[in-house]
């Protein structure tokens, strides 16, 4: 199985504050980081430190060549991503005392692809592959016709949710992994056990991977569903906490990890995320959590 993740490429621009700024109030920073970041390029890094081998396809613009240094720096097959005039995309996070954030994201070259590059890139894959992908780019909707059309596997991480993509072929998706706010919308339920069996009756072949903050996260496959808590350690920053659930869990079973080993895996390298700064840059590698797993014990959920 070959893994691909068509997805987007940013810069970050990580504000350190107090708390958010408020409407019509300004706010001095306490500390400015630039990071390499969009969901895409988290969760190929991701992936790729949990011991996959990954191939990203994307669109970066003039200022891009820091995102793809980045990638290749960790391991990351390139081949598939484009350059296109203009800015690459970019976000402006703040991350406050608490560690938590709040992000505003310019779309930039992400939103730029062809029909015409996803069939070239899309050439590259075939049945039993896996296609990985978020909601930062646009041409989604060709990308799950295209990529069911060729019997690939489609891993879809719904974020940031919009109504669009509730119109588009998502019986298509293979698995999918979304947190409340995504599956609310997804499901229409608040309650996570109704929105589960909401979503399971929409898309009834699909595996559900549903995040829950402080409480963990649940596995539903249709036959079985586990559950596995969170770790108590130091926030400093969430940013691409969920980018790094997301990519380990798909990598851990890729690999040929059972389901309740990989949720493990993931959250031990979430949590170890979440203790860091940065998204991209706080993502362990898998050694790194195969020994944190010895020594940390999950919060019970």
């Amino acid at each position: 199985m070959k893994i691909l993740n068509f997805g987007s490429l940013n810069i970050d621009n990580v504000y350190t504050v107090s708390h958010f700024v408020r409407p019509g109030e300004t706010l001095a920073t306490e500390q400015l980081d630039l990071f390499c970041g969009g969901k895409g390029l988290n969760q190929s890094i991701a992936l790729s430190k949990a011991g996959a081998t990954v191939y990203h396809a994307g669109k970066i613009g003039e200022d891009g060549k820091i995102l793809l240094d980045i990638l290749q720096e960790h391991g990351v097959n390139t081949q598939w991503v484009e350059q296109a005039a203009g800015r690459s995309g970019h976000a402006v996070i703040q991350v406050d005392a608490s560690g938590q954030n709040c992000i505003l994201l310019y779309g930039g070259t992400n939103q730029q692809i062809t029909e015409e590059q996803i069939d070239r890139t899309l050439s590259d894959f075939g049945p039993g592959d896996l296609l990985l992908l978020q909601n930062e780019i646009n041409g989604l909707d060709l990308l799950l016709i295209k990529a069911a059309q060729k019997e690939m596997q489609i891993a879809l991480n719904p974020s940031p949710v919009s109504p669009k993509l509730l119109e588009m072929p998502l019986e298509n998706v293979t698995l999918f992994v979304f947190n409340e706010i995504e599956g609310e919308m997804l499901s229409g339920v608040l309650e996570p056990d109704q929105m589960l069996a909401a979503i399971r009756k929409k898309y009834p072949s699909a595996v559900l991977l549903l995040t829950l903050g402080k409480h963990g996260a649940v596995y539903d496959d249709g036959i079985r569903r586990l559950r596995h808590g969170i770790y108590d350690v130091p926030r400093v920053d969430t940013t691409g906490a969920g980018d790094t659930f997301t990519g380990y869990f798909l990598a851990r079973t890729a690999a040929g990890d059972s389901p309740e080993l990989a949720l493990e895996l993931a959250s031990v390298a979430s949590s170890i995320a979440v203790s860091r700064s940065g998204a991209a840059a706080s993502i362990p590698k898998l050694d790194e959590v195969l020994r944190a797993r010895e020594v940390l014990k999950p919060v019970i959920v």
